[in-house]
């Protein structure tokens, strides 16, 4: 149900003949025009760009716990292939060149100390088969 009052066209026909005449235009004097922009502008970019970099500076504790988690599984999958390797007699230095790039890092802190242990467990299975590797 629509209800129409007496003021209703009086209302919407008011804006469109406005419109029509032209109006009132929009001008800016002089007095309201800011006195330097360029300055201003300078300030907010650097405060900006420190911002960002120090944004990225920041670790995220969840970050650092799936790339720890995730070097724990390279090493792991390392070690597989090398005892793969050994129990098939095809033990190449590839796969200790391997061990070696995924016994780096394993150290790092990830801010949980339960992952943190068993990086280091990981770790020192790590050096223990670099060790048996150097001495054949």
């Amino acid at each position: 149900m629509r209800i129409i009052g007496t003021n209703a066209a009086s209302l919407s026909a008011t804006p469109a003949a406005a419109r029509r005449s032209g109006g009132g235009t929009f001008s800016l004097s002089e007095s309201d025009a800011p006195t330097n922009p360029a300055s201003a502008s300078g300030l907010r970019s650097i405060a900006t760009l420190d911002s960002l970099l120090a944004l990225q500076g920041i670790d995220d504790l969840l970050e650092r716990k799936k790339r720890g988690a995730a070097k724990g599984r390279r090493a792991l999958d390392v070690l597989d292939e090398l005892k793969l390797g050994m129990i098939d007699g095809s033990l190449d230095t590839a796969t200790v060149a391997r061990l070696k790039v995924a016994a780096e890092g394993l150290t790092e802190s990830t801010g949980d100390s339960g992952l943190d242990g068993v990086l280091a467990e990981i770790d020192l299975r790590v050096a223990v088969e670099l060790a048996k590797a150097a001495r054949r």
